[in-house]
């Protein structure tokens, strides 16, 4: 019997093909750490998340669309992973800034409006539904969780902090936070703060370069959560969350820089291994 951990990896969701997808560096990264990815269906059925969230040992809220302003919009300050699914059907508006969204769309959120179902081609309220769902149970159940990209923004606003909602007009600066291809290589550097995890897993080091392909990002930190790393605009590249087992979200790829940056693969060992 293998004592590898099952790790959940949230879906990619491509509407021109009505199809679900996965990048397979989030399946990589996850099998070089020594654990089992199995991506999750896209369904907002509370008894199969709540299932998925009872048998799988971490969890991967991977990149993607942007997250939706209705997420988090029930969470009042102090609540905390015991509270219930609070993101309402209509209430998303996402853009795929991320080299995980497809097609790759440009930075404007407000491009096109929604249609009867709550999307236009930059919204995705079938994952903001899910992963409401999926978060609360899992921080429950206090497994494991890595959220990259559209996870740390996703986490953050759940659990009740604010996002920027387009960097280049609110907050501009001269840092690249939307790097062209190719994605396995770096963008800036973040700067890490000591006595974290992520300073720790890289011990010795006070600063390390990532890549970068967003534009909404962290504003103020959800109530618990704490930084540990930040863009030299101030922006917030990583945070965790120390009442959890393991609860850490990285604004950058690592799913792309895995095979030539050891630090990337590093994050996903340490996920694994959390889950053991």
């Amino acid at each position: 019997m293998t004592d590898r951990p099952l790790v959940a990896v949230t879906p990619l969701m491509d509407y021109g093909r009505d199809s679900l997808w996965m990048l397979p560096g989030y399946m990589d990264a996850v099998l070089r750490a020594g654990g089992t990815p199995v991506m999750l269906p896209l369904t907002d059925d509370a008894d199969a998340v709540a299932q998925c969230a009872e048998r799988f040992d971490a969890f991967l809220f991977t990149g993607g669309p942007d997250v939706g302003p209705g997420v988090g919009s029930g969470v009042k300050s102090g609540v905390g992973p015991n509270a219930g699914p609070n993101v309402g059907p209509e209430d998303q508006s996402d853009t795929g800034d991320k080299p995980d969204a497809k097609p790759n769309l440009g930075r404007d959120s407000a491009a096109s409006l929604p249609d009867d179902t709550g999307r236009n081609e930059a919204l995705s309220p079938e994952r903001d539904r899910m992963e409401s769902l999926l978060l609360p149970a899992v921080m429950r159940l206090d497994k494991p969780i890595l959220g990259i990209c559209r996870g740390i923004q996703f986490i953050n606003r759940y659990l009740g902090g604010t996002l920027w909602q387009d960097l280049p007009t609110e907050h501009p600066s001269e840092v690249e936070h939307h790097m062209n291809p190719p994605y396995d290589a770096f963008g800036h550097h973040v700067d890490l703060v000591p006595g974290t995890p992520l300073a720790e897993l890289f011990a010795g080091q006070r600063e390390i370069a990532v890549n970068s392909y967003h534009h909404q990002a962290v504003r103020e930190l959800a109530p618990g959560l704490r930084v540990m790393a930040t863009a030299p605009d101030g922006i917030v590249e990583a945070l965790w969350r120390p009442d959890s087992r393991f609860l850490w979200a990285v604004q950058w790829h690592p799913e792309f820089l895995y095979r030539v940056d050891p630090r990337s693969q590093a994050i996903f060992n340490a996920f694994v291994a959390a889950a053991r």
